[in-house]
């Protein structure tokens, strides 16, 4: 009762300590292959943090203590809804009630309330949305290596005969590595992307909502020097063509706007080129590498939630659930 009772009390401070210790490893559902219990990372220390903080201030507006939760609270939280739809997609739902699941099977309470809402709910309501996908290191690296670029021509018809390659290079490269959504990057301006170099290489690119998509929110994002250096040489062939016109990647020598099905075809291309699955080929799959990426390099929800122009700091903490689709022939 003891132990209940200031969970009740400071349910934060009961969980922080709760999650660095052993006996939340303890709650995982299969022992480790060598048979010991280790505690989490702190990535994951961080996520599931965010994660409770959140259902604790939805407690807090319901009036309820933690151990008096029960499997229609549960569901309640859950299933919340606001003006950008529904709060927590039935992947994250699971995640959550797990994390809970966990806390209350440390609280010893019987029935565990968490436990009934996954059981209430079942795997098929928990599978309904498509999970995000993610490169693996190796599958990003083969997919950088099958990056379009110009065929060498024993005969050149002009001077910049590929260019439309070249931009496609360019243009994956941004997405992959600033983590642009594909309307960003039709929509990017000259004027967006940084002079300077910054003391590693890089170069800021500023997103504003100027020719994107209408949920695009103003934020900075930092191409590290690989991508500087295919932009900045895009950049130059760009002003030697004399090319008219804001887009940094325009569709054709008049200026003109890409549309998004010509990227979408062109990054398919890449993923067929380098051997991974097609179901899920495009550039929300690349964004989606480089947020988890950023998430395992040390970033918070709320920096990952500015770094991608977010409007929500939930949507962010998402991407840590991204999961890797293995190639076809494994």
């Amino acid at each position: 009762m003891a132990k209940r009772s200031s969970w009740d009390k400071n349910p934060t401070k009961a969980f922080d300590a709760f999650i660095v210790s052993l006996d939340f490893a303890e709650t995982a559902k299969r022992l480790p292959a060598d048979g010991q219990f280790k505690t989490i990372s702190k990535q994951s220390v961080e996520i599931y943090t965010y994660m409770f903080r959140n259902f604790c201030n939805w407690l807090a507006e319901q009036g309820k203590a933690f151990s008096e939760v029960d499997r229609a609270d549960l569901k309640r939280f859950i299933d919340r809804a606001d003006e950008h739809g529904r709060v927590i997609n039935s992947k994250i739902a699971y995640r959550y009630l797990r994390l809970l699941d966990r806390c209350y099977q440390h609280l010893e309470l019987d029935p565990n309330p968490a436990r009934e809402a996954i059981l209430a709910t079942g795997q098929a309501e928990f599978l309904r949305d498509d999970p995000t996908r993610a490169l693996s290191e190796d599958q990003l690296r083969r997919f950088f290596d099958a990056l379009p670029s110009a065929p060498a021509r024993v005969r050149q018809l002009t001077p910049f005969d590929g260019w439309k390659r070249r931009r496609d290079r360019a243009m994956q490269v941004v997405i992959a590595l600033a983590g642009l959504r594909v309307a960003e990057a039709i929509g990017l301006l000259l004027a967006e992307v940084g002079q300077q170099t910054d003391i590693e290489g890089g170069i800021d690119i500023t997103i504003t909502p100027s020719e994107k998509h209408q949920t695009s929110h103003e934020h900075v994002t930092t191409l590290p020097r690989e991508g500087a250096v295919e932009l900045q040489a895009w950049l130059r062939e760009r002003a030697a063509m004399g090319i008219p016109g804001d887009f940094v990647f325009p569709a054709n020598t008049e200026g003109r706007k890409m549309i998004k099905k010509t990227v979408y075809m062109q990054v398919r291309a890449t993923f067929e080129r380098a051997g991974i699955d097609l179901s899920r080929a495009g550039g929300r799959t690349l964004r989606n590498t480089f947020a988890q990426r950023k998430l395992a390099e040390g970033a918070t929800p709320d920096q990952l939630k500015d770094t991608l122009g977010l409007a929500l700091e939930r949507s962010a903490a998402d991407y840590q659930f991204a999961r890797v689709k293995p190639d076809p022939d494994e």
